[in-house]
């Protein structure tokens, strides 16, 4: 690791000396050498990083965020697997529902059959009931719906209507506004 890191500084430092005065020279081992000044506080800098084991440090990070994503994905994985079983489930009970539905409606043709007349006449009644309860219960939720919309609505259009005349009116015609309702309140109560 060491040997490793120590060609790699010799090759970044390259271009530096290469770029600059013979390094053999002895004009470039001076301290007034912007040059050596530089190569030597990348040194420092290397070895400073070197020292407090900067890499390891950020292999480990990496290594830990590579934990945290595998980790993640494993929690996704198991969510997913679960979902499957839970609409597997959903998906079996919905089957056995229709085919109890199924045998529900065969036997209650049989029964209507055998009562005769007067049983079709009850499921008749009967079925106009369940129907206008489903009606009701429909009509009941569109109303709730339709209010819940409007009132959203509403407060859109207060709150757009406000920012359009804060946006529009200048303080003298704010005024103004405040001074005709006093004159017509005024006006109003007596």
């Amino acid at each position: 690791m060491k040997f490793k890191l120590a060609t790699l500084i010799t090759l970044a430092a390259s271009p530096a000396l290469a770029a600059s005065k013979n390094p053999f020279s002895s004009d470039f081992w001076h301290l007034d050498n912007t040059d050596l000044i530089v190569l030597i506080a990348f040194i420092i800098f290397i070895g400073v990083l070197l020292k407090y084991k900067v890499p390891g440090m950020l292999t480990g990070l990496l290594d830990k965020r590579a934990e945290g994503i595998k980790s993640d994905i494993d929690e996704a994985k198991a969510l997913r697997e679960e979902a499957q079983t839970l609409l597997a489930s959903y998906e079996r009970k919905q089957r056995e529902v229709q085919a109890q539905a199924d045998r529900i409606v065969a036997n209650a043709k049989e029964e209507a059959t055998l009562a005769g007349e007067q049983a079709k006449e009850d499921i008749k009644s009967s079925i106009v009931r369940r129907l206008a309860a489903a009606e009701d219960q429909i009509a009941s939720a569109k109303a709730s719906a339709i209010r819940e919309v409007r009132n959203q609505a509403v407060k859109v259009a207060v709150a757009a209507a406000q920012d359009v005349i804060a946006a529009q009116t200048t303080p003298a015609d704010a005024n103004k506004l405040i001074d005709d309702a006093i004159a017509e309140v005024g006006a109003k109560l007596h």
